[in-house]
């Protein structure tokens, strides 16, 4: 590993991931029938909360790969860390998926994404890419103003909640690429893959063109 993404980086940014993971879909497994989708949206925020505000200062939690390609377009990565991110992304997600399965039990399809069939895909896709836009946005505001700790763990953890709240019953608000990935991955389901790949880095792409205009006038 080279010098500019040293261990701790990505220690951190699969821990990240791994916490992520546990929490988005663990709480589906363990809590979406008898508690319901507020359950759901209350631990994403909790738990991202918690992760970005322990994490951030290490790698700024991106935890996501569509956050990473946001973040290499406005400048905040390098496109050369990109790889290396998503591999950390990887490697934390996967063993997630695996947490969830042998600890909280094979339910719920692992928490995995599956949007709702009765919209067509390009609908899909843009409910699953607006999620993103809001997700990565509010990131680029948070960037913007130089709030760090708590209060961005805060604020990242609500807009994911806000976003499965209203989005999750429709595309399955995954926003991010490797949190569909690991529970397809473990479970054998990748029919839906192309969808949670394609809006999420879409979706990223657009506040982080925005941004970089933006900045360069």
């Amino acid at each position: 590993m080279s010098g500019w993404f040293g261990g701790r980086v990505f220690a951190a940014e699969a821990a990240g991931t791994f916490g992520l993971l546990v929490a988005a879909t663990g709480s589906i497994v363990y809590g979406m029938q008898p508690l319901g989708l507020w359950f759901v949206a209350l631990m994403h925020l909790l738990g991202l909360w918690v992760l970005v505000s322990v994490f951030g200062k290490y790698s700024m939690a991106h935890f996501n790969p569509a956050v990473t390609l946001g973040f290499a377009i406005t400048g905040h990565a390098k496109w050369r860390m990109v790889p290396c991110y998503v591999a950390a992304q990887v490697a934390g997600a996967v063993p997630g998926s695996l947490f969830v399965l042998y600890v909280l039990g094979d339910r719920a399809e692992l928490g995995l994404n599956r949007p709702d069939y009765a919209y067509d895909a390009a609908s899909l896709v843009g409910i699953e890419a607006a999620a993103t836009i809001l997700l990565m946005g509010a990131i680029l505001c948070i960037v913007s103003t130089r709030v760090h700790g708590v209060v961005a763990g805060l604020v990242v953890g609500s807009v994911v909640a806000a976003d499965v709240w209203f989005f999750g019953p429709v595309s399955g608000a995954s926003m991010n690429p490797v949190r569909s990935f690991a529970p397809a991955l473990v479970t054998g389901v990748m029919q839906d893959m192309w969808l949670y790949v394609v809006a999420p880095l879409a979706g990223a792409a657009v506040p982080a063109l925005i941004y970089r205009r933006l900045r360069r006038r």
